[in-house]
């Protein structure tokens, strides 16, 4: 039998079928997927965000380049912008392209 208990439902008998799938609970964490866990330019946190944003998030999203570096986003468009000639990566002076 089952209960209606606020924002949840509860089994009454304990060794139902229907109501085991319920008392598992799945935890899971959640990481970027990057080798570095700060941006090489800024050196602030991928799960914090950049000195130009307010908030982290969608809005400071990570940028990879074709040589697997990642920064956020506003870091690595400044320094794209800052080269008079052509860009380059921070971290290992490749050739900067942004990864498809």
């Amino acid at each position: 039998m089952w209960l209606l208990s606020g924002d949840a439902v509860v089994c009454l008998e304990l060794a139902c079928e229907d109501c085991i799938s319920f008392l598992w609970h799945a935890v899971a964490s959640w990481t970027w997927d990057a080798q570095d866990e700060t941006c090489g330019i800024c050196r602030m946190a991928f799960d914090g965000c950049c000195p130009d944003c307010k908030l982290p998030g969608d809005d400071c999203p990570l940028i990879w380049g074709s040589c697997n570096h990642a920064f956020h986003l506003h870091c690595i468009l400044k320094w794209v912008n800052s080269q008079t000639s052509q860009a380059h990566c921070p971290m290992c002076r490749r050739e900067w392209q942004f990864k498809e």
